[in-house]
């Protein structure tokens, strides 16, 4: 791996060098420069590369429409850069013109850092989507840090913002820059170390990023011999069993495993002979096991899921990631060495030769079977109903093809742990966009209204959060059972550090609650079953009711089941071998 040339002289300038390199491993090859101070280390950063022609232009407008020339002529992004204040604004004739002709231009404004802004300090405007509609897409970037992590969520962020010069269609874009001082090249101690860190590996992952895309061709070509896996995240495509039938014969061409979400339907449907692997999140605490199993090659497909020791295991591998979604924002939160193809995941079915099972997805397929089995033996020795229980039990009782949807927070999470792979084609919903819990009942009762008999999984405080959603009864048309987990308040903080810290945790965080759940759900015409054992919620669920909303409220003790998730976890992952 060879070094870069990156100028380490200070924070500003290998934040703005990252950013340079990454333009032109983008494709870049062009940039526009007006005068100014706050945007000095862009400057400097374009000017001493010797892969970019920096052009000084004076008049911001003049220059805006010069750039819009270049871009016109060659076809390929050309890049603006200005300092902060009134100077972008006016760019804005040629942003308009950029955007109803469809040429691509990365517009890069200089800014003052927040402290700055609204407080009647020099040459400072807010700049925040300063073009409004006019580009295809906005992002005001970090302040710059000597961080290997933060250099990483850069690079992501600009080839983002090249790639969105000309996908889904060509125009402009704009990313705001804010520096502090010093603006000027002095060096400081600020960097030391991180000349080692970054090589051109770090950078590699980037060809063909700003130009439309990925060769499928290539990306076979580099991920067939390369030691890999296949992340299958949260997604409701529009044929769940075909959906994990293309991912499966693309799993078993490549050879790699599968790690399935628990509301993916790669979880729930047959994937042909491909290895899908359930526990993975138990499997990579074993810090030893997790190091040998470390990738080279990952490909997501839709979002990454629930777990944040994969995540985190991932965020550390340096593997090379190509993330799969018909998504054109920036979706890779990890800011790894991704690129996003955005396409259905079955138009990557290629024709390949294909490969059989190798060791590491055999040792992948071993650890599932001891980690699922060691999951199972373990967690039904406690008091009580476990709530890890009632996913196993619902993932044995209900229907097959039953519509599930999943309330975030706790309920997601145990998903994600305890419901094993299966043919059942149990098909998944859930609103994980932004994670809340907000809706959760009456998004089911949608999914539900006209639909085959469903389920919502969910806990207490979601449940009370849209209890107005049973006003929807006397209009629903279908059935809904609700499975309501209730722990008398919020358990997934049982499992952040806030919870040792008490008061206040249990009044502010836990937020207990002591609803009479029949009560409620009586005043609105609603049945309430108190559901006493584990046979009696898979009596309740083999079958469904075919019309109304029912509602079967599992006790459970918040406390001992985040205790008892802990000790399931450990436990298992040190009997790994």
């Amino acid at each position: 791996m060879s070094k870069v040339a990156l100028d380490f002289r200070n924070t500003n300038t290998l934040w703005a060098s990252v950013l340079v390199e990454t333009l032109v491993r983008c494709g870049v090859k062009q940039a526009v420069i007006s005068p100014g101070s706050r945007s000095t280390p862009l400057t400097m950063a374009l000017v001493r590369h010797e892969q970019i022609e920096a052009i000084p232009v004076l008049d911001e407008r003049s220059a805006a429409f010069f750039a819009l020339g270049l871009a016109r002529q060659h076809g390929k992004t050309v890049v603006l850069v200005c300092t902060s204040g009134t100077a972008g604004a006016n760019y804005f004739p040629a942003v308009i013109e950029a955007r109803e002709s469809g040429v691509p231009l990365l517009v890069l404004t200089a800014d003052r850092p927040p402290e700055m802004r609204a407080c009647a300090s020099g040459q400072t405007i807010d700049q925040q989507k300063l073009f409004g509609s006019q580009v295809g897409h906005y992002h005001e970037l970090a302040l710059p840090e000597s961080k290997l992590e933060r250099l990483a969520y850069l690079r992501q962020t600009v080839a983002h913002a090249c790639a969105r010069t000309v996908q889904p269609q060509q125009g402009p874009v704009h990313l705001n820059v804010p520096f502090r001082d010093p603006l000027a090249p002095i060096e400081d101690n600020a960097t030391v170390g991180l000349d080692h860190s970054i090589t051109d590996e770090f950078f590699s992952h980037l060809e063909g990023v700003g130009s439309g895309g990925i060769s499928t061709t290539k990306l076979w070509q580099r991920a067939i011999s390369a030691r890999g896996l296949i992340v299958a995240g949260p997604e409701i495509p529009a044929d769940h069993a075909g959906y994990a039938k293309a991912v499966g014969k693309l799993a078993s061409q490549l050879g790699w495993p599968i790690l399935a979400d628990g509301v993916s339907p790669l979880r729930h449907h047959p994937a042909g002979k491909a290895v899908v692997v359930t526990t993975y999140d138990t499997i990579l605490r074993n810090e030893k096991v997790a190091r040998d199993l470390v990738p080279r090659y990952v490909l997501c497909l839709g979002d990454w899921p629930t777990s944040k020791v994969l995540r985190r295991w991932l965020e550390q591998s340096g593997a090379e990631v190509v993330l799969v979604t018909q998504r054109h924002d920036n979706r890779d939160a990890l800011h790894g060495r991704t690129r996003q193809i955005c396409a259905p995941v079955e138009s990557l079915v290629a024709k390949i030769k294909g490969k059989p099972l190798d060791g590491y997805a055999q040792g992948w397929q071993r650890l599932e079977t001891m980690a699922r089995s060691g999951l199972t033996q373990r967690a039904w020795a406690t008091p009580g109903i476990f709530e890890g229980e009632v996913i196993a039990a619902l993932a044995d009782a209900l229907p097959k093809a039953t519509p599930v949807y999943v309330a975030s927070s706790m309920p997601i999470r145990d998903v994600e742990y305890f419901w094993p792979a299966g043919r059942q084609g149990c098909r998944f919903y859930f609103n994980r966009g932004a994670n809340g819990i907000d809706g959760t009942l009456s998004t089911a009762l949608g999914i539900a209204h006209g639909n085959q008999s469903s389920v919502l999984l969910t806990g207490d405080l979601a449940f009370l959060h849209d209890a107005n959603g049973l006003l929807i009864r006397p209009k629903f048309t279908g059935s809904l059972t609700v499975v309501l987990i209730n722990n008398a308040g919020g358990g997934i903080f049982e499992h952040l550090p806030i919870a040792q810290i008490d008061p206040p945790f249990e009044e502010y965080f836990a937020t207990p609650q002591s609803v009479d759940f029949a009560l409620l759900c009586g005043a609105h015409g609603v049945s309430h079953h108190q559901v006493r054992s584990l046979s009696q919620l898979r009596k309740l669920t083999a079958k469904l009711p075919a019309k109304g909303i029912r509602v079967l409220e599992v006790a459970t003790n918040r406390e001992l089941d985040a205790a008892t998730r802990k000790r399931l976890f450990t436990q298992v992952a040190a009997s790994l071998a």
